[in-house]
């Protein structure tokens, strides 16, 4: 008993820290934790006993959260079955642990044979892939409310990408389209608004996918930004009516395709001139000066620049301070990577609906994350007229690269 009080007289010496209150609780919360599992081994720490019913076997770490704070607290092992506080009333039983365990876990990327690790480490029985994938369904109700939620306001910018990942269907393994659409409202906020598994080349998909975010209430869209789907400049005009932006980091991937490695650095600084320009108006000048340079010796790249200048350019009619974060998808780059990373560990997804409760989770964590950070676009920027541009004198188009 004398060693037990030990740690709480040397807490009484630190009565001036501001951590006391906080190291007490962990304190007692670890003592009766040790006297309760004295008692169910029938021996105190290394004691020999005849009559010991187990044995200790290390601790787990496990956090509590409580209003002096964050308690870091070590919940003893046992050899034979499983111990957990009962004061931890959040994971009472055995079950609540392990679903939210299984649950974190497998949306967190990690495979179901290391889920299996996870729940042995914690003292329980291993368990199987069906039982793991019985559990992770529970997770679709909440994902369904997200995914299905009614928008409510104007979302004048609305931006789209693809993830492709790898489902079986019908015995053979194909490659489908995650779709994610991103919107930022007149607040300024953006938020992630659908999620569409399909072929993201067929128009039916696009227009049924732009249909159901427009029965959930997203108006007031004037942009749309995304890579060159075929179909989905139609299903664009015919569903939204918004102007379609061509992403333009996947334009110059592509321009570049039919030049000369050694002439790449030269030509894209020659059509970034265009892109520095204040307004639509000289933007264009600049971009059909530069594709008559071009045309001469890339012939397919002049005709490339001809078709796709009102597509790469439609960002610039809007409001300037808007402009950087209009004119690609790379918005959507890191929240597009984390999902082909937590993707990844599943490798071949069962079905359609197991993409759905996986990077619906995903896409529900980051969206949470995102109320709780600054506007992404400036207020000011949604009451500027189109036709306003900054006060800046075209630049001059130099044979240099810029």
């Amino acid at each position: 008993m004398t060693e037990d009080r030990l740690p709480l007289n040397e807490l009484l010496q630190k009565a001036g820290d501001g951590d006391f209150l906080r190291a007490v609780a962990e304190s007692v919360l670890q003592l009766l934790m040790e006297a309760d599992v004295e008692g169910l081994i029938g021996a105190g720490r290394h004691e020999r006993a005849a009559d010991r019913l187990n044995w200790r076997n290390g601790y787990r770490d496990r956090t509590l959260d409580t209003r002096l704070g964050s308690l870091n607290l070590k919940i003893p092992k046992l050899r034979a079955g499983s111990y957990f506080p009962p004061f931890l009333e959040a994971r009472k039983t055995t079950e609540k642990a392990l679903v939210a365990v299984i649950q974190e876990a497998w949306i967190g990327g990690v495979s179901t044979r290391r889920v299996d690790e996870i729940a042995q480490a914690m003292g329980l029985s291993g368990i199987s892939k069906s039982q793991v994938s019985k559990l992770c369904k529970e997770i679709d109700e909440r994902v369904k409310a997200f995914l299905e939620r009614p928008l409510e306001g104007d979302w004048p910018y609305l931006w789209l990408d693809a993830t492709y990942l790898k489902v079986r269907e019908g015995g053979r393994i194909v490659s489908v389209a995650a779709i994610i659409a991103v919107a930022a409202n007149t607040e300024g906020r953006r938020e992630i608004v659908g999620l569409g598994i399909g072929p993201s080349e067929a128009e039916t998909f696009w227009a049924d996918f732009l249909k159901r975010l427009t029965r959930r209430g997203l108006r007031g869209v004037k942009l749309v930004i995304s890579d060159a789907h075929e179909g989905l400049k139609a299903a664009v005009q015919r569903v939204v009516g918004a102007t379609w932006q061509r992403c333009r980091v996947h334009f110059m991937r592509n321009a570049l395709a039919y030049v000369p490695k050694t002439q790449e650095t030269v030509v894209a600084a020659a059509i970034r001139q265009a892109f520095i320009q204040p307004d639509r108006e000289t933007a264009g000048q600049v971009w059909r000066h530069v594709a008559d340079q071009l045309r001469p010796r890339f012939e397919k790249l002049g005709r490339l620049m001809d078709e796709a200048e009102h597509d790469v350019l439609a960002y610039t009619t809007f409001a300037a301070q808007h402009r950087t974060k209009l004119h690609s998808t790379n918005p959507l780059e890191r929240l597009n990577k984390e999902v082909k990373r937590r993707a990844d560990v599943v490798g071949i997804f069962p079905n359609e609906e197991s993409i759905v409760r996986l990077v619906g989770a995903v896409l529900m964590e980051q969206n949470d994350d995102w109320q709780t950070q600054n506007r992404y676009m400036q207020i000011e920027g949604f009451a500027e007229p189109a036709d306003k541009t900054a006060d800046l004198k075209p630049l001059q188009i130099t044979p240099k690269a810029a």
